[in-house]
């Protein structure tokens, strides 16, 4: 598998594994200049703004410790422009999935929700 194919197939098994949970999909692969969202996700309490990380099994960085402070910073302000587009009344999260792929199968998901926050981010939901 490619590395597109392995990041697509773990967003999929993500947004499954939310679905299961009676999260609905409001967006995925949010853009903008700078930053992405891969899952925005809404569960009547929460919109969750989801980072996966797909990883082999034996890979050296963890996915949790692959969304660093920039990363988180970038996934922030994205997260801020979608809320001043799409006004909500759900309290904003942030959520990280790892996924395991192994040979095109998903071995595992483990998902941390509000894995952080916008502490010492200049942002404010």
């Amino acid at each position: 598998m490619t590395k597109s194919e392995t990041g697509r197939l773990g967003e999929e098994s993500v947004c499954a594994y939310l679905t299961e949970r009676g999260y609905t999909i409001a967006a995925r692969n949010y853009r903008i200049k700078g930053g992405e969202i891969d899952i925005i996700a809404e569960n009547g309490d929460f919109i969750a703004f989801v980072e996966v990380k797909a990883r082999k099994p034996d890979s050296m960085v963890s996915g949790f410790e692959a969304v660093n402070k920039r990363k988180r910073g970038l996934i922030i302000k994205t997260a801020s422009d979608y809320c001043c587009k799409h006004p909500s009344v759900l309290q904003p999260r942030f959520d990280i999935a790892e996924v395991t792929i192994d040979s095109g199968r998903v071995l595992s998901i483990d998902y941390i929700p509000n894995a952080y926050d916008t502490s010492g981010y200049n942002f404010i939901f």
